[in-house]
């Protein structure tokens, strides 16, 4: 008798690795569509796993060629465009062995997504840093600025030291670490991208407890960024104390 579709769908689920290859070998010959279609989603499967197991790897191209000089670390900022609330850095050193997949630049994933890395990261990094700066030092000293110094506070929130910080195009002032700047770095190596995740989901969550405070901005939507909708709260109810003044002349004198 012909084990049942349902049977056969659990112990491919449950099955990895040969063990995996064995069973779509022994049930290839299986004639019913339900089985076939079960297989063709397997492979499909796999064939994405693979995939992204390729593009992980060459994530990490810049983490191998300097890796020699010992810890080397992820810097990125989520923030410096918003007209309300601070920047936001993250810094990050992953293991050497590192096996985290789907890492990428923050924008290109899913806010679920994000939320599923970040909780990742932070279990198996060798160290996290996080650096803020808030919107009054925005604009006192300008938003580059304002970047710089919550990158150093990122870095020196390491529990450890690292021997190469890679960042997201920028070249950081006042730090004696080597510095390796990447364009689009987000997207070109793994510790940038975790570094990435890190800045953008400890930023929208501190933007989600503003809008709690004051949601007549509707922060957690925005993020605060300039919507339609954001621009026309401040023109009705006057800037918050989280709006940067520098960024809203435009629209409040």
């Amino acid at each position: 008798m012909a084990k049942a579709i349902a049977d056969i769908k659990a112990e491919l689920e449950q099955a990895e690795g040969a063990q995996l290859d064995a069973l779509l070998c022994l049930y290839q010959h299986d004639g019913r569509l339900g089985v076939q279609k079960l297989l063709t989603r397997i492979q499909r499967q796999k064939e994405q796993l693979r995939q992204e197991i390729e593009r992980t790897e060459s994530l990490k191209k810049y983490e191998h060629q300097y890796e020699h000089l010992g810890y080397v670390c992820g810097i990125d900022e989520v923030g410096r465009g918003p007209l309300a609330g601070p920047v936001v850095t993250g810094a990050v050193i992953l293991p050497r062995d590192c096996d985290i997949l789907y890492l990428n630049d923050s924008k290109q994933l899913s806010a679920k997504k994000r939320e599923e890395l970040y909780e990742i990261i932070m279990e198996k990094a060798v160290a996290v840093g996080i650096g803020y700066n808030s919107p009054a030092r925005i604009d006192e000293i300008n938003i580059l600025q304002a970047t710089y110094e919550a990158m150093r506070e990122a870095v020196s929130k390491l529990p450890v030291t690292p021997q190469v910080l890679l960042n997201d195009a920028v070249t950081i002032p006042g730090i004696s670490i080597q510095q390796v700047p990447i364009i689009k770095g987000d997207a070109k190596s793994i510790s940038i991208a975790a570094a990435s995740i890190v800045a953008k989901v400890t930023r929208d969550r501190l933007m989600v407890e503003y809008d709690k405070i004051m949601p007549e901005y509707d922060f957690a939507s925005n993020k605060g960024y300039g919507s339609s909708s954001h621009i026309e709260a401040i023109r009705k109810y006057g800037p918050s104390p989280i709006h940067r003044a520098s960024f809203i002349k435009n629209f409040w004198p």
